[in-house]
């Protein structure tokens, strides 16, 4: 077994390489840079759920499988003799030296405000490099823009997006002054769905039953499913302020809340289960009493 850090690194890179040699593994040898790209966000999302578990037993191994996805892109990469895993490596530990001249060099930071400033001076800086010398395609798409919300990718989840884009604004004074302006925020794109949703064709929104297609669906013109579309997002966008504005990730917080929604409802069904049903032969008072039950035995 390998001694060091280094010797483990190599090896699982040694691996790696092998199962991707002629008479490697089939599945390995067949996978392409677009045919993996959903393994690695399934991975990552992975990595998230051992964490918000406390599951340290899981989340090594999870790791594992998260550093396998870079190790698999950087042997495809050799193979095709763009770049190897030494150029992830070189590529990376520059970059955490160059972004923390406060630890490794003679700027001053003392606190997570100041790094930050400092940081986002050196990518602009790096960007500049990076135009000037021809490379980074993301960053010749959006030449001659000095936009502070530039390089934030539209391809990372939407809560996610939203939450870099307002830290992003607030960062140059763009935000309110106190969380009470944000929930009469709140307050303000709820009214003005309401007012949009006046033009709903009675008798208005309706819930789907039961599971059958199609019930409780009217048809609503395209111009106001955009306007409703809109004010929600517009919503979503004001809870995502509120979580920043209190240091909370939104994605975690609503990932809990699905997890504690789904353990309630599975309670819920545990109980109708003792007298031969399912959910959907309970009327809706006996699901609304279950359903207070199971918050009450989680106290």
């Amino acid at each position: 077994m390998p001694n060091t850090t280094g010797d483990r690194f190599e090896r699982a890179v040694a691996i790696m390489a092998r199962l991707r040699a002629p008479g490697g593994c089939p599945w390995d040898r067949e996978q392409t840079f677009d045919s993996i790209k959903a393994y690695t966000l399934e991975e990552t999302y992975e990595v998230l759920e051992a964490i918000d578990n406390r599951d340290w037993e899981e989340l090594t191994g999870e790791l594992g499988d998260l550093l396998l996805q870079v190790l698999f892109y950087a042997e495809m990469a050799k193979e095709e003799g763009t770049f190897s895993i030494d150029d992830v490596l070189d590529r990376l530990s520059t970059k955490l030296v160059h972004r923390h001249p406060h630890v490794f060099g003679d700027v001053k930071a003392e606190t997570s405000s100041e790094v930050l400033r400092n940081w986002e001076a050196l990518k602009a800086v790096e960007k500049k490099g990076r135009l000037e010398s021809g490379g980074d395609k993301a960053a010749k798409a959006a030449i001659g823009s000095e936009s502070v919300l530039s390089g934030i990718s539209s391809g990372i989840p939407a809560l996610l997006e939203a939450s870099k884009l307002s830290s992003r604004a607030a960062r140059v004074g763009f935000d309110w002054p106190n969380i009470d302006g944000l929930f009469d925020k709140l307050h303000e794109e709820t009214d003005e769905l309401r007012e949009n949703l006046k033009e709903f064709p009675e008798p208005g929104p309706q819930p789907q039953h039961h599971g059958v297609a199609g019930s409780g669906k009217q048809p609503v013109s395209e111009e106001l499913r955009a306007r409703l579309e809109d004010e929600v997002g517009d919503m979503l966008f004001v809870l995502i302020n509120i979580a920043r504005y209190l240091s909370l990730d939104p994605e975690s917080a609503l990932k809990k809340t699905n997890r504690k929604f789904k353990r309630r409802f599975q309670w819920m069904e545990d109980q109708l289960r003792t007298s031969g049903r399912g959910a959907h032969q309970a009327s809706t008072e006996e699901l609304e009493s279950l359903w207070q039950q199971a918050k009450q035995q989680e106290k």
